[in-house]
């Protein structure tokens, strides 16, 4: 079977932390390995983990739970810390406060993955803090996808994006970004799976469900500025500037 892992980046989120948890525990696919990556929380997180591990115990659902809860260096290294982990096929980042929108999302997920396509991906809906349904993502998943569609803009979240295990270990994340290093992370992956000519497949459904209070949010302009780096990095500074000189234009027009 195709094992997925998932990973969850925490700290001190337990408000938030057991519908991620909960949404886990329910899936009816047995192969998923679930990496519990902590910043040595202070709040009730890890008595929240201990009571899922019991949880999914109890229900025998072939679950693996595995948690790390010690100082880390901020979000992406503890992300860096989940792909030194990882312990399967594919891979996906759901973030505290992140959750699977049904029981059947992995094994769905998993049924378009026995050819070993580079990245499944899919659609995104954003939920408010307490979870509760706001909008469908605005920016929407190509039927094609490559690393050049990023160009105008992050067009699968990071949440909706099921690297394979090889690419994913094979590129950490950046550490010298501090709210953007999933844009980089993503763009890098796809620019290796087009060298080894290995192909992306669209998933045609919604697989995750994102708050939209994430901490790119809560550092709006210190993400954007980084964001557009980042494409600098990969598309050049004059394509870069362009773009972002019509992106302004369309924003008046609209």
């Amino acid at each position: 079977m195709i094992r997925i892992t998932y990973v969850t980046i925490t700290y001190n989120a337990a408000k938030v932390l057991r519908r991620t948890l909960d949404s886990v525990l329910c899936q009816d696919y047995p192969d998923i390995v679930h990496l519990i990556i902590d910043g040595a929380s202070t709040d009730d997180t890890i008595a929240l983990v201990n009571d899922y591990i019991a949880r999914s115990n109890a229900a025998d659902n072939g679950h693996s739970i595995q948690i790390t809860s010690e100082p880390d260096k901020g979000i992406y290294d503890a992300m860096n810390k989940g792909l030194r982990s990882i312990d399967g096929d594919y891979v996906c980042f759901l973030n505290a406060g992140d959750y699977l929108p049904a029981p059947d999302t992995a094994s769905r997920i998993a049924a378009q993955a026995e050819d070993s396509p580079a990245v499944l991906y899919g659609d995104t809906d954003i939920v408010d803090s307490e979870g509760r349904f706001l909008r469908h993502r605005r920016l929407a998943p190509p039927e094609h996808l490559t690393w050049r569609a990023f160009r105008q803009g992050m067009l699968v979240c990071h949440q909706a994006f099921y690297a394979r295990a090889d690419f994913a270990i094979a590129t950490p994340y950046d550490m010298r970004y501090h709210y953007s290093a999933d844009v980089d992370w993503c763009i890098r992956v796809m620019k290796a799976a087009e060298r080894e000519n290995v192909p992306l497949r669209n998933l045609h459904m919604v697989v995750a469900n994102y708050t939209e209070e994430g901490q790119t949010t809560l550092h709006h302009r210190e993400s954007l500025w980084e964001r557009y780096h980042v494409m600098e990095r990969h598309y050049g500074r004059v394509q870069t500037f362009l773009l972002h000189c019509w992106f302004a234009v369309r924003a008046l027009l609209t």
